[in-house]
């Protein structure tokens, strides 16, 4: 990197300025949901001295039982986006419905779909976890803002991206013109671009799946990691290592850092569900950053942003990662 040190904040700017990749209504609104981010991240680093772990005595829509940073994060990230007249509205994966802009407050042209605290089994043990966001323009000639306008492929997203809570605090962001990564300095309470034209390597040695439920794959899941496990006697010739954080952003920032592929096929537990994490909130933000970053994205069949979604909370089976990888998988599906 240069010794030049390099704000969000002026990158959004080139990006808006220079480039013309985005306009100054969406530059504004990224750096809302950075700001957000930094609050959730020092909610997040408190943990106990802020008498924020355990869980809360609430569930949310999925059913799942919250703990009490998840109802943070949400709070936090509607608070800091409802006034600044960028959105019309917003979707979270801890609510029903969606969250339209109050009257008092302009309303803008896009919306905000997040799931505010990814990876929540790990909050109370002390690893990494974090804030998946997508933004969406509304479609125009709507009149007001309902569910049906968030509705959208994820090929129609105008900007993508996650702060993971770990060590550090990195934001990582793409508005369609590749993947930057944004460290937090804490000293200067801003982010600083520490990456940019992130690549994943097309080929890996590294898989990252939940194996104890082996037993409950499709055919074609169980063949690939078989394949991994057989090591260099095997049909790949060579030995790969498993990783599985069980938080998404954690098993996808170490894809995009130095490759790999992360699995969360459908599976025959409950096999009226084409999967279990969700397409608006969690698959369409990753499949886009990850296509940006040379990789590749599926359900197994098909182009995870090529799905016409059919409501808010829509599952959906996730294969992304290094290309080469993804494709195998995605081969092994077709063949049926």
């Amino acid at each position: 990197m240069s010794t030049k040190r390099i704000s969000l904040t002026r990158y959004l700017v080139e990006q808006q300025r220079v480039d013309g990749h985005i306009p100054s209504q969406l530059r504004l609104l990224l750096e809302v949901v950075a700001r957000a981010c930094k609050s959730i991240s020092q909610a997040v680093n408190k943990g106990d001295l802020g008498g924020v772990l355990g869980a809360a005595s609430t569930e949310n829509v999925q059913g799942e039982m919250q703990k009490q940073l998840d109802i943070i994060a949400n709070e936090v990230l509607i608070e800091a986006n409802e006034w600044g007249g960028h959105l019309a509205a917003m979707a979270s994966e801890e609510m029903d419905s969606i969250y339209v802009v109050p009257n008092r407050y302009p309303q803008g042209e896009y919306l905000l779909l997040f799931d505010p605290l990814d990876g929540s089994s790990n909050i109370d043990v002390n690893v990494s976890i974090g804030t998946i966001f997508s933004v969406l323009k509304k479609p125009e000639g709507s009149v007001g803002v309902s569910e049906q306008d968030f509705l959208q492929a994820g090929a129609q997203q105008v900007a993508a991206g996650y702060c993971v809570y770990g060590p550090q605090t990195t934001l990582v962001l793409t508005v369609g013109d590749g993947v930057a990564m944004f460290t937090l300095d804490r000293e200067q309470g801003s982010f600083v671009l520490t990456k940019e034209n992130v690549e994943i390597p097309p080929d890996t040695k590294e898989f990252a799946i939940n194996m104890s439920n082996m037993r409950h794959w499709d055919a074609p899941v169980k063949r690939y990691v078989d394949e991994c496990l057989a090591g260099k006697e095997g049909p790949r010739g060579k030995d790969f290592n498993m990783r599985w954080v069980a938080s998404m952003v954690a098993d996808v920032h170490r894809i995009l850092t130095r490759g790999g592929i992360f699995m969360y096929p459908w599976d025959k537990r409950e096999p009226n569900k084409p999967g279990k994490l969700r397409l608006m909130y969690e698959a369409n933000p990753m499949s886009w950053l990850v296509e940006q970053a040379g990789g590749a994205a599926t359900n197994g069949k098909d182009r995870i942003l090529d799905i016409a979604p059919g409501k808010l909370h829509e599952r959906v089976s996730v294969i992304l990662g290094s290309k080469n990888e993804v494709e195998r998988v995605t081969a092994y599906h077709r063949e049926g």
